[in-house]
């Protein structure tokens, strides 16, 4: 029954959506950002942003570790924001998100960050 689901376009479509989403997102160096839009535009699907925070919500398992994409190198789901200029969400929470962009250099004020940093 599963097997016959995944075969089906629509789910097939899904995973190459999914794994394009990851690979975008895997290349965002240090230091700098890319909107949800941005990341749905660069994988093909400028409509599909919603879809692209679905898919980073899931990048944690329940032991909290990233699951690698290419190469093993953990896909850095904090470089993606909001196009308000908002982090938005994070599977690890907020906090721990603002922590991650401080580290890398980017000011964060009531949630929000300067936006000169796009890709």
């Amino acid at each position: 029954m599963w097997v016959k689901y995944l075969q089906e376009p629509k789910v097939l479509q899904h995973k190459i959506f999914t794994k394009k989403v990851l690979n975008v997102v895997s290349k965002i160096p240090k230091g700098k950002l890319m909107t949800y839009l941005q990341v749905a535009k660069n994988a093909g699907s400028p409509r599909a942003y919603r879809a692209v925070g679905t898919i980073l919500r899931t990048n944690f398992r329940e032991s909290q570790k990233q699951f690698p994409i290419a190469e093993f190198q953990p896909v850095p789901c904090h470089r993606v924001i909001r196009s308000d200029g908002k982090v938005g969400e994070y599977a690890l929470g907020i906090k721990k998100k603002e922590a991650l962009l401080e580290q890398e250099g980017h000011v964060i004020d009531e949630h929000k960050i300067k936006l000169p940093n796009y890709l």
